[in-house]
């Protein structure tokens, strides 16, 4: 299904000439702003500079910290008058980035999220449970006004309110549902408590998951807790919120909305774009964002371009890998890099294991150590000790086989990990305190 079918299908050749029609206009907005201005004057480049789409690496990168050093306004260039929404991030670095909407953006991010919605298979006659987070966060109502976009029944159900959450699926018919996976997995976790079999006893049908990574093993754990077919979203609040990229039903890589983002792949040493099918940092230029423009956002997110023939689906706009983790989330223990989405990877694939996982980082004496903390599943322990011992053998040799650094493993009982109805807290990093 199709929301904007002659945008999402649009010929290659026509795409990109309507990127670079969008990247001069953005461009030409940006020559005269107090942020881009004096750079782009300094590197020559004003009104109508821009003769092709090769001519985007000569613009600027922009940065997180370019957002929060230009605290409150940001790097907001529309008049006060036509601003309706704000939105922020936690701030749990510093000042927090906010970011800004006129309804010219709010109509696009809607229509951003009502495609990703029906790529999937949403359709108006569902029932959608939107288990995030409202407020400042993005992810709520982002999702909530492509929903009522999309004319799909729209349950605000927020986070937290387990129980409640399970109940509303249960008397309303939800077919759909968002939330971070780890909360998804939570609320499988007492729905079975409570006597319910969420992929038997529910109707739901779809799940989109997104605000943290989550590894191609997660997946199955997902779709066999609820009874849905699991789907990755991807995005963030300085590119509007979700909805900057989602993965259709092939489900082989997420499709970025080129028509409204210029998508390249870094170096995060270099600041040079790789070359085709390697791996680097995503880097997102707007094309149409009214209240606040972005050049060449360095997203500081792990992936690299799948491809960028027409998908089976019938969608032309290219493909991005599933992300690995973020340049500032990857771990450097004992010379060697390793992200978390590698280690949930692996953990997913034993099924002596929970979904239920935290990783412990501490320095012994002159050398960092990793120790992944896992909880047993409920039906693996046969209460022998020596099984425990060679299922942690057996896992911290998969580490060191596939990742190729000594991780310690240590077993818990089901429980033990606090749960979260947000982000799942993952990294637990005792280095500072020592």
């Amino acid at each position: 299904m199709f929301w904007q079918e002659d945008l999402e299908t649009m010929a290659r050749p026509d795409l990109e000439k309507l990127q670079l029609k969008r990247l001069r206009a953005t461009v030409d907005r940006l020559v005269d702003s107090p942020f881009y201005g004096p750079v782009l004057r300094e590197r020559g480049i004003g009104r109508s500079s821009i003769g092709n789409l090769g001519d985007l690496s000569s613009l600027p990168f922009t940065r997180k910290t370019d957002l929060r050093d230009s605290y409150p306004m940001g790097l907001m260039i529309a008049n006060r008058r036509d601003l309706v929404r704000l939105h922020a991030s936690s701030g749990t670095t510093g000042k927090p980035t906010v970011v800004f909407y006129t309804k010219k953006d709010i109509d696009v991010w809607s229509d951003m999220i009502a495609r990703c919605m029906a790529m999937v298979g949403v359709i108006p006659d569902d029932v959608f449970q939107n288990i995030v987070g409202y407020g400042l966060f993005t992810g709520g109502l982002g999702f909530h006004y492509g929903a009522e976009k999309l004319g799909v029944l729209t349950v605000p159900s927020a986070t937290g309110r387990t129980t409640l959450q399970i109940e509303l699926m249960k008397d309303f018919h939800v077919n759909a549902v968002h939330s971070t996976p780890s909360y998804a997995l939570h609320l499988a976790e007492v729905a079975r408590s409570s006597g319910l079999d969420p992929a038997e006893d529910l109707d739901l049908r779809i799940g989109m998951f997104g605000a943290e990574f989550w590894s191609d093993n997660t997946r199955p754990r997902l779709e066999a807790a609820l009874g849905v077919d699991a789907f990755d979203s991807y995005g963030l609040s300085e590119m509007y919120g979700p909805g900057v990229a989602f993965e259709c039903e092939e489900r082989n890589g997420l499709h970025v909305w080129e028509d409204i983002f210029i998508a390249e792949v870094i170096d995060p040493k270099t600041g040079e774009q790789v070359g085709e099918g390697e791996k680097g940092e995503l880097v997102l230029t707007t094309l149409v964002r009214d209240a606040m423009p972005l050049l060449r956002y360095r997203t500081g997110d792990i992936t690299r371009i799948l491809a960028t023939d027409r998908c089976s689906c019938g969608r032309t706009h290219i493909r991005l890998e599933k992300f690995l983790g973020r340049t500032d989330d990857m771990l450097k223990i004992r010379g060697v890099n390793v992200f978390p989405s590698q280690i949930e990877h692996i953990l997913m694939d034993i099924p002596e294991l929970s979904e239920n996982y935290q990783i412990e980082l501490e320095t012994r004496g002159l050398m960092d150590e990793i120790t992944v903390v896992s909880e047993i599943g409920k039906d693996a322990f046969t209460g022998e000790v020596s099984d425990l011992m060679n299922l942690r053998q057996g896992v911290e040799s998969i580490f060191a086989s596939k990742i190729g650094l000594r991780i310690r493993v240590r077993f818990v009982e089901p429980g033990t990990i606090e749960r979260s109805t947000g982000k799942a807290k993952r990294i637990i990093d005792r280095r500072k305190e020592e």
